[in-house]
């Protein structure tokens, strides 16, 4: 608390900054009472960005000689792009108001190697990171977890950390599941906002709103805080990082825990029986005339 001429300002959170601003009115020496109007702030975002690491875009994914899992030595890893969307965003958030945003937390699951990609995320302007260790089936992988169990793990993360906004992507390119967001929201009993294409907080309000594409058009959705918000390809375009960035990431604090920390079985329900490449689809053909072309249609059963 500190005081000013005409006001008094008490800090209304013990994890929030932003103070309550209480403004005093003199009252003649003949009265005996004061009028207290209090003007509460809104919360600041403390924002947490689930991140995940995975075989880089540019390369095709291949089986492994076992045909039950991808292969995965000697292959690049790199930042799932939803995910560096859902970090870039969350830095844009800060910088559109200094006091909108009081902390960017990354957290990821899986082995050692994953302290790379929370590297890559802290020079996107993150401030600290959190790995939940995952123990290893073998030299070259660790235990894949399913969607229920990420979901899980972000759930008594989020709740440790004393958050109240999550932005995540909306899938990995690895498995696509697109699940995992979702399941979050329906276990932490907050709002959630999926496939984002931008967003907007009102700082006044403290109510987020979110514009997503939908068939035909675009969906508004506005929200109080709590949130889970799953981002879109649209939203942005990440920045590239520069030098002092990445030697500063290396600087930022990082944390390691385990899934028994926090008291989450991890235990897969899904077993993979075998993998199998797409069919090759075979080459096309050319035609002459129309007629060649339906007899060619009537002949494959097409019409």
């Amino acid at each position: 608390m500190w005081s000013s001429k005409n006001s008094v300002h008490v800090f209304g959170s013990p994890t929030s900054s932003r103070p309550t601003t209480c403004q005093l009115f003199r009252p003649p020496l003949q009265q005996q009472y004061v009028v207290i109007t209090i003007l509460a702030m809104p919360p600041r975002l403390n924002i947490v960005v689930p991140i995940k690491r995975v075989i880089d875009f540019a390369i095709k994914p291949r089986i492994n000689q076992t045909k039950n899992v991808i292969e995965t030595n000697g292959v690049k890893f790199s930042l799932n792009p939803f995910c560096e969307i859902a970090v870039e965003e969350a830095v844009r958030l800060r910088e559109s108001s200094k006091d909108l945003v009081e902390s960017i937390t990354l957290v990821s699951a899986g082995s050692a190697k994953i302290q790379d990609t929370l590297r890559a995320g802290l020079a996107l302007g993150a401030d600290k990171a959190t790995l939940i260790d995952i123990p290893a089936i073998d030299d070259s992988r660790s235990l894949e977890l399913e969607p229920l169990a990420v979901a899980k793990l972000l759930k008594a993360f989020v709740e440790k950390s004393n958050a109240n906004l999550v932005i995540m992507g909306k899938q990995a390119i690895d498995d696509d599941s697109n699940q995992t967001g979702q399941m979050l929201a329906g276990l932490l009993n907050w709002s959630q906002a999926t496939n984002a294409s931008k967003v907007t907080v009102d700082e006044a309000s403290g109510v987020v709103t979110v514009a997503r594409e939908i068939d035909g058009g675009t969906e508004t959705l506005s929200a109080p805080l709590p949130l889970v918000i799953t981002t879109d390809l649209r939203l942005n375009t990440p920045r590239y990082t520069k030098l002092q960035d990445i030697m500063k990431a290396k600087k930022k604090k990082t944390e390691k825990i385990t899934p028994e920390d926090l008291g989450v079985d991890i235990t897969p329900r899904l077993e993979i029986v075998s993998l199998s490449e797409p069919a090759k689809r075979t080459g096309g053909g050319k035609v002459d005339s129309v007629d060649a072309l339906i007899g060619k249609l009537k002949g494959a059963g097409a019409i």
